[in-house]
């Protein structure tokens, strides 16, 4: 696969041309590209595959030849790479016993992918209460307390007369 080919795979795939930068491939006329995405490029005989990212360009991958540097790219931006590898039985029972652990390790690589990115991490909002229910068939409930202020009517507060 050269990279015109790999514009028109791209295409075929219906991948959004504002993701990607290959040499000879714009996209529509008008088009802006993200400020996140991926690349092709010769450098120096060989071919890279990499990914700008605010303005920086950084290598993800180096190959000899434009085929397998293009089938890379492909592979990136349809998700048609190879299938994942079965898990080892030490990773199957690491994965059904340490859910807190890995749970834990996560939250930690998001604090300091946030923090590489200087946005401090969003705050979990807290389930609110819900709100209790008055019965719809008790209209004493729907019109407040009643007269004289107290509970159960009268000034006295009970509801026997004194």
């Amino acid at each position: 696969m050269d990279s015109r080919r790999l514009c028109e795979a791209l295409r075929e795939a219906r991948v959004p041309p504002g993701l990607y930068e290959v040499p000879d491939c714009p996209g529509p006329p008008g088009l802006p590209r993200s400020e996140e995405r991926l690349y092709l490029e010769e450098q120096a005989g060989e071919w890279a595959v990499g990914v700008m990212e605010r303005g920086v360009r950084t290598v993800l991958e180096r190959f000899p030849d434009e085929d397998r540097a293009c089938r890379s790219l492909y592979a990136r931006l349809t998700g048609a790479g190879p299938p994942p590898a079965p898990l080892t039985p030490d990773e199957a029972e690491m994965l059904l016993h340490d859910s807190d652990g890995i749970q834990r390790r996560a939250r930690e690589q998001l604090a300091r992918a946030l923090h590489a990115t200087r946005r401090p991490p969003e705050p979990q909002p807290e389930p609110e209460p819900e709100p209790e229910r008055e019965s719809e068939s008790d209209p004493e409930r729907d019109q407040g307390p009643p007269p004289g202020g107290a509970p159960g009517g009268g000034a006295h507060g009970g509801g026997v007369p004194g």
